[in-house]
């Protein structure tokens, strides 16, 4: 082959080659979990969705920037407590950008990952600092809840910015070794105290309890005496009312005085007789 031929064929290789390049370039994908900034001559000009698309070479661009969550970690964000008591606190921050706020991510940041530097990473140290310090070391400990709920709010609320802030975790707060100590003390001590205090909140409501069932008995065993004495005065008061009426009966009646004789007498004449006297019980009729 002659030498021009040999450089014929290799400029048409490297054309052809340049076309398949600028072909295969002129194309692009963007996944579900991402958004493409659109760039002509560097000039932000849209945005594009999820599939395939196709730019101008050499003139277009596309930046992809990710809406899909992140989580950011923080091994030991030093602060003080109102106490003045040191500490490392580990916690977390996840967050996303959402599809609406790609183009200003890219024009005020340029990435992801400067936004984190620039926004996330300087606001987290300051508002944990700063919501630690309102509170004592034990409190924070105490009141674990609210102080997360406090710091989770005071990021959100100071990270202003394309970014949605979706939760917070504080997975731990270490304090000094003494300190821990002292602390675990102290709580153990006031479980102690609340404990026995709740023994003598048992034994006086036990204690309220017999007082009562005690007077409960005594009320009824009055209830009865007072019932019993009733029914003896009753009784004695119809016996009474009825030895009067018998007697007034038997005052009014000389028969029936005679009858109640006759009802009383055993049959027996008496063995000893005084001359002159009438058989007891007897009347011998005119």
């Amino acid at each position: 082959m002659q030498p021009k031929n040999i450089v014929m064929a290799v400029v048409g290789s490297f054309i052809a080659i340049l076309l398949l390049s600028v072909t295969l370039g002129s194309f692009y994908t963007i996944g579900e979990g991402e958004r493409g900034v659109q760039l002509r001559n560097g000039k932000v000009v849209g945005l594009a969705e999820p599939g395939l698309g196709f730019k101008i070479p050499f003139i277009e661009s596309v930046s992809k920037i990710s809406v899909q969550t992140f989580t950011v970690k923080y091994d030991k964000l030093q602060a003080y407590s109102r106490d003045q008591q040191p500490a490392g606190i580990r916690a977390s921050v996840t967050f996303h950008v959402p599809a609406s706020e790609v183009l200003n991510v890219y024009t005020m940041f340029g990435d992801i990952d400067r936004m984190v530097e620039r926004l996330i990473n300087r606001q987290v140290p300051n508002q944990v600092e700063n919501i630690f310090g309102k509170y004592t070391a034990i409190s924070a400990v105490q009141e674990r809840a609210k102080f997360v709920t406090d710091v989770s709010n005071g990021i959100k609320n100071g990270i202003t910015g394309p970014v949605v802030i979706d939760s917070v975790q504080l997975e731990n707060i270490d304090f000094s070794d003494a300190y821990e100590k002292s602390v675990e003390a102290r709580m153990k001590a006031e479980v102690e105290v609340q404990t026995q205090k709740q023994n003598l909140d048992k034994e006086k409501v036990s204690a309220e309890i017999a007082v009562t069932q005690a007077q409960a008995r005594a009320d009824s065993q009055l209830a009865q005496a007072k019932a019993d004495a009733l029914g003896i005065t009753l009784k004695g008061e119809a016996e009474a009312g009825a030895i009067k009426k018998r007697a007034d009966a038997l005052s009014q009646n000389q028969n029936l005085v005679e009858l109640t004789k006759a009802e009383k007498w055993d049959g027996k004449l008496p063995t000893t007789v005084i001359p002159g006297n009438a058989t007891p019980f007897l009347s011998v009729g005119k």
